[in-house]
């Protein structure tokens, strides 16, 4: 990336405070940013119609600084850039509300360089994406990244990769494929490739393929006539007709029946849909996300989904990982969950003692995501307090990890420290059945420093 100014490269830093603003420019330009600085409103709204930055990092902490005020100036002056917030752990509230006025991310204080770098990649990654899909926008346009109220929260090395493999399809009009376990995110992660892609001024449909009765589906998808059954009374518009020029997202796919598979199939052939009960067809131009927690290799292997309509949609695959292997991302869901439903229930929740933290990110967290948004809810509903304490969350959570992990503690037994590491290590993923994951979020520390650990240990002598 080259350091000379313009409006592919620039980044507005709006930060009021001298020495953190240079920090911030110092990161930035070693890696080939060009930086604009800011220290009020004023002077920022005319830096970017001057600059045209492709992102707009701007604190939250300026003095006589109205977050939601700013925030709504900044997205309407930059229509074209990533607004990226930064808040201070007292103003996360803010913060999400940011993300609800527009803002594309926010960042934590204090914000680590490889965090920084991290965001400011996903954006300019997506700015090219759009650019190069869409062609130039005028500034009255909305900007593709902000259309979605809701994102995919999470710094972890995991969430990156998935954050810029979501930039990278949001640009295509393929069939995307979202895998994952129940509870990960798979139709945020829909909503998010939908909202960077040319598509996001255009509807985007969703139709959960589990919660409907088969007799119904293709009613659902193509819509049908008046008489066309028992029931219909009236004319239905189908998904697929309301989702025209958008996307239609198809949740938990593989429950589709094999003979509305083979017309849905059909469809993405020929792009026409054919309402029940009608002779005549016409064209929708739809892009079309699936989604399942399913294998679906297994699936189509064990004759459930056809293997024809399986090559069509698995196009360009995503991966959700569950939430254990996160990191962590448990304690920024989590921080971002208390905002949002402390403001909702009217509660001074503002953040965590380390002691809820610790249990938080001992869980196992099978129900995902969804599991960690209920368990936050259940405590803010039930408790107040501006510090949610450990007692407060729900007495499941973290416990039988914790017990887990106490029935390895070793004894010294004249063992140098690298083989009592290595011990421990071992025993830990022998108790979670081989499951590294698992093992390292028990001890606290990341997957890839197991793996490292263990190759390390192969070079010494036995």
């Amino acid at each position: 990336m080259s350091g000379k100014a313009n409006s592919t490269n620039t980044v507005l830093i709006i930060e009021d405070r001298p020495s953190v603003a240079s920090v911030y420019r110092s990161h930035l330009e070693a890696s080939g940013y060009a930086c604009e600085l800011a220290a009020d409103h004023a002077a920022a709204l005319e830096l970017i119609a001057r600059k045209q930055p492709f992102a707009v990092l701007a604190s939250l902490e300026l003095a006589n600084c109205q977050p939601a005020s700013l925030i709504d100036a900044l997205c309407s002056a930059a229509a074209d850039a990533a607004v990226i917030v930064i808040a201070a752990n007292a103003s996360i509230n803010a913060a999400v509300d940011a993300m609800r006025a527009g803002a594309w991310d926010y960042l934590v204080t204090p914000v680590s360089r490889n965090r920084l770098l991290t965001t400011l990649t996903n954006a300019d990654q997506r700015a090219r994406a759009t650019a190069a899909a869409s062609g130039p926008r005028t500034s009255g346009q909305p900007a593709h990244s902000r259309q979605s109220t809701m994102r995919m929260i999470g710094s972890s090395t995991i969430m990156a990769d998935t954050q810029r493999q979501i930039a990278a399809i949001a640009a295509s009009s393929a069939p995307a494929f979202i895998t994952g376990e129940s509870g990960t995110g798979k139709e945020l992660c829909a909503e998010a490739i939908h909202a960077g892609s040319p598509r996001a001024g255009k509807p985007f449909v969703a139709l959960n393929c589990g919660a409907i009765p088969r007799d119904l589906m293709e009613s659902e998808i193509f819509g049908h006539l008046k008489g066309a059954f028992t029931g219909a009374i009236s004319d239905r518009e189908g998904a697929a007709s309301a989702a025209d020029g958008g996307t239609l997202f198809l949740d938990e796919i593989c429950e589709m029946d094999l003979q509305l598979q083979t017309k849905l199939l059909r469809f993405l052939q020929t792009g026409t849909i054919q309402p029940v009960g009608s002779a005549h067809t016409r064209k929708v131009d739809i892009r079309i996300i699936c989604a399942t927690n399913r294998n679906p290799h297994e699936e189509v292997a064990n004759g459930r989904f056809r293997e024809d309509l399986f090559f069509r949609l698995h196009v360009l695959p995503v991966m959700l990982a569950p939430l254990r292997a996160r990191g962590g991302d448990v304690a920024e869901l989590a921080e971002a969950f208390l905002a949002q439903y402390a403001r909702e229930e009217g509660k001074a929740f503002v953040s965590f003692c380390p002691a809820a933290l610790e249990r938080l990110s001992a869980h196992r967290w099978p129900g995902n995501v969804r599991e960690l948004q209920n368990v936050i809810r259940q405590a803010v509903v039930l408790n107040d307090g501006e510090t949610l304490e450990a007692h407060m969350v729900p007495p499941h959570v973290g416990q039988a990890q914790a017990q887990a992990v106490s029935g390895f503690a070793p004894q010294l037994d004249g063992r140098l420290l690298w083989q009592i590491e290595r011990d421990v290590i071992e025993s830990a993923i022998e108790r979670f059945a081989g499951s590294i994951p698992r093992a390292a979020q028990a001890l606290g520390i990341s997957p890839s420093t197991i793996y490292r650990k263990r190759e390390s240990w192969s070079a010494m002598p036995a």
